[in-house]
């Protein structure tokens, strides 16, 4: 518990040095205001866009879009790593591509996007599949390769059907492996619908962020910069950090006190 509270008030101290040395800077007059706004300045903004409703309304588009392309990769990733990692010939055809997919940033389908779907909600969602599903689709290789061979020949050896053997041994066992995929790719897809909404004019942060830049009003980048960020802080302890504490506990990975 004591040590808990260090951890806090570290923590704390931290975040509070970094905000005393953004106000520092801003009164110091290094760059005018309206180009390093201080932190009261951006605070006022965030404020303001919350009480007219942008904020929130751009929080759930962005989050639905985001539920709906990290579902698709997750979904498609799954069966493209599994089926990578369960057989051989798989691996080596399909698997180059995935590797070829993974290696290119999600900017680059975006023009293709674009072409393909035209500027709409099914453009924003290809750019978030094709940016997280090589992640994902890698881990579940990795995952499967995993499972000692033990565990499978024993499966087969009591009998059991093969889609016994992906929902009793295969599943489970990958799953240790995913949790750090799943993460991974939750990110890409973050920053793939954060990059797309740019481009895309509805009410979204992206949107919002874009908004700033073409009335040149740092102060409401730097609020929707601070939101994205909270977003994904909060994603990555509450929720991955959540499935991470079940994983370690379920099959027993956590370290010896």
């Amino acid at each position: 518990m004591r040590s808990k509270g260090f951890k806090l008030l570290r923590i704390a101290v931290f975040y509070l040095s970094l905000l005393g040395v953004w106000q520092w800077l801003a009164s110091a007059g290094v760059w005018e205001s309206y180009i390093f706004p201080a932190p009261r300045d951006v605070w006022d903004s965030l404020q303001a866009t919350y009480e007219n409703g942008q904020l929130v309304t751009g929080i759930k588009t962005t989050m639905g879009r985001m539920a709906i392309g990290y579902s698709l990769s997750i979904v498609i990733g799954m069966v493209v790593g599994v089926s990578m990692g369960s057989f051989k010939w798989v691996d080596e055809t399909v698997g180059s591509v995935i590797l070829g997919i993974q290696s290119l940033p999600s900017v680059t389908w975006f023009p293709l996007a674009l072409l393909w779907f035209g500027l709409n909600e099914k453009a924003i969602y290809f750019v978030v599949l094709m940016g997280s599903v090589g992640s994902i689709a890698i881990s579940a290789r990795a995952g499967v390769q995993g499972i000692p061979q033990l565990l499978l020949r024993a499966a087969r050896m009591f009998g059991g059907r093969r889609w016994q053997m992906y929902w009793y041994v295969v599943l489970p066992g990958m799953l240790p492996s995913m949790v750090q995929g799943l993460k991974l790719g939750w990110s890409f897809a973050w920053r793939s619908l954060l990059a797309a909404e740019l481009l895309f004019v509805s009410a979204s942060l992206g949107h919002l962020l874009s908004l700033g830049r073409d009335l040149n009003d740092v102060s409401l980048v730097m609020a929707i910069m601070f939101v994205i960020v909270a977003m994904g802080l909060v994603m990555d302890r509450v929720l991955f950090g959540l499935l991470e504490r079940v994983v370690r506990e379920r099959w027993g990975l956590n370290a010896p006190a």
